[in-house]
């Protein structure tokens, strides 16, 4: 599986916590876009969908999530459920996120602007882009 999770190193006293999230150092790339999920309502799924080029982070900043994790070869059930523990939402990885407590954010850092042409929304697609990417290599 492509994806990865990724501990931040979480920093703190009797004061409180401070987790880090920098360009292309806890984050493996530069981040040009963020954006979060909240008040996501009971037995709701979000996702499914993949990127052709899109790299992303997501982090439950509050409450927890679970994500489904497709990289055509295999499938994965992922826990988001700290503050301090990213996924890695590479290319070519369809994802849905479901399970989401009701006091969910999860925010995604992602490494370029929003393009409509990037996402592939239908799982055949996503399988047919999957065979064509192979078959170019």
């Amino acid at each position: 599986m492509k994806s990865k999770l990724i501990n931040f190193q979480k920093k703190g006293d009797d004061r409180g916590s401070l987790v880090v999230m920098e360009n292309n150092k806890e984050i493996p790339f530069e981040i040009k876009r963020v954006y979060y999920l909240c008040d996501t309502k009971e037995g709701i799924r979000r996702g499914f969908h993949a990127h052709h080029t899109l790299q992303q982070m997501a982090v439950c900043v509050r409450g927890s999530c679970e994500f489904l994790m497709d990289d055509g070869y295999g499938v994965e059930v992922i826990k988001l459920d700290n503050n301090y523990t990213g996924l890695m939402l590479p290319p070519y990885v369809w994802h849905e996120m479901f399970n989401f407590s009701p006091d969910c954010v999860l925010m995604v850092l992602a490494n370029d602007f929003y393009d409509e042409s990037d996402y592939i929304r239908s799982y055949q697609d996503f399988v047919a882009a999957l065979h064509e990417q192979k078959d170019s290599k």
